[in-house]
């Protein structure tokens, strides 16, 4: 008896240490992934983050860019004989007409895009700089390669192109509320009743016209921000220039907005033509749209484009070349700050929150 009690004993305890040591391993297996999803909320909401405060701070600007480029044979402002003679003057026109609310009319429908967006952007671009660094390095052979401007454009184009067809419905909705004036015959209440109506009046696809341009804009544009800025600080970094870095091989806010602007702006401006030919494609099918923007005071022909090539063969033909570009100046006075402001953002907020910081590797 007493040594059958003794090996039942011995088994309860051999039971008892393999349960625990599966347990142990178990914890060892869930605390990494515990670790990466944690890592991916922070960089998830560092990324938003970026994005609200620097939609929020140039929203204004943004306002008066619709308005100028939106949406018809010429623009907005010609269908209530609104004349901007520049960034000032529009402003001074909104705050007169519209009050304070005027300058941030669609910020918040703006940022319910914009944050989502910036969000997967940031997060898709860090995942697609390393699957492409890590292709790149079997390629090459070399483990110690490092992406090149090139391979940062392919991981931006990449992260721009996910994120814009994530969100793009809000985009629609977006630029319809913001292309709205008081003397709109009909209104938008919001960014729910915006949908609704496009979906009960338009169907469902209508919340993606435009979206071919968009996609093809968003390759050089968001391709340039992540190429430009990441290239730019790697050779401040590797150079030191005018003692912009020190010691540390850390570069200053002031030094990482001034990449930023450069970034942004050169991005915006090779992708500009396709944001009007999106702005325009938008407004197909929208009935009160003519009311808004109707002609340029020589026709009241109806709004019609049949796709992207026919919007910029009409916009070419009927406006000149240079309607490519209307409102442009507004934009990148505008983009200067955006851009720059959402990657210190995001760059900060990833440091406050304690996430290891790797735009690219």
């Amino acid at each position: 008896m007493a040594s059958e009690d003794v090996k039942a004993s011995e088994s309860a305890v051999e039971k008892i240490v393999s349960l625990a040591e599966e347990a142990k391993l178990a914890r060892q297996e869930i605390r990494p992934t515990s670790h990466a999803v944690i890592s991916i909320c922070k960089s998830l909401v560092a990324g938003g983050v970026a994005g609200g405060v620097s939609r929020t701070a140039v929203a204004p600007l943004e306002r008066l860019k619709i308005l100028l480029q939106d949406l018809s044979r010429v623009q907005v402002q010609n269908s209530h004989s609104i004349k901007y003679n520049g960034t000032i003057s529009g402003l001074k026109y909104i705050w007169r007409t519209e009050g304070f609310k005027g300058l941030f009319k669609g910020n918040g429908t703006n940022c319910a895009r914009i944050v989502p967006n910036s969000a997967v952007k940031f997060f898709s671009y860090e995942q697609a700089s390393k699957g492409i660094l890590y292709l790149y390095q079997q390629q090459t052979g070399n483990e110690d390669a490092q992406l090149t401007p090139l391979l940062r454009l392919g991981a931006g184009a990449c992260a721009g192109i996910i994120a814009m067809s994530a969100t793009y419905p809000m985009d629609m909705v977006r630029g319809r509320i913001t292309v709205q004036t008081e003397k709109s015959p009909y209104q938008y209440r919001g960014m729910v009743h915006a949908l609704s109506t496009i979906l009960r009046e338009e169907g469902p696809r209508a919340l993606y016209k435009g979206w071919l341009p968009s996609v093809i804009g968003v390759i050089p544009y968001v391709g340039l921000n992540f190429a430009v800025y990441e290239s730019l600080k790697e050779w401040l970094v590797k150079t030191k220039p005018l003692g912009l870095v020190d010691d540390s091989t850390e570069l200053g806010v002031v030094t990482r907005l001034a990449c930023g602007a450069v970034a942004g702006t050169l991005g915006q401006t090779v992708a500009y033509p396709l944001d009007v030919v999106r702005r325009r494609m938008q407004m197909v099918g929208w009935k009160d749209a003519a009311s808004i923007v109707t002609g340029d005071g020589r026709s009241k022909a109806s709004l019609e484009y049949s796709g992207m090539i026919d919007t910029f063969r009409k916009t070419v033909r009927y406006e000149g070349f240079s309607a490519l570009y209307k409102g442009l100046v507004p934009n990148s006075v505008k983009v200067v700050p955006s851009i720059a402001i959402a990657f210190v953002t995001y760059e900060q907020v990833k440091d406050l929150l304690g996430v290891e910081i790797r735009i690219s590797d």
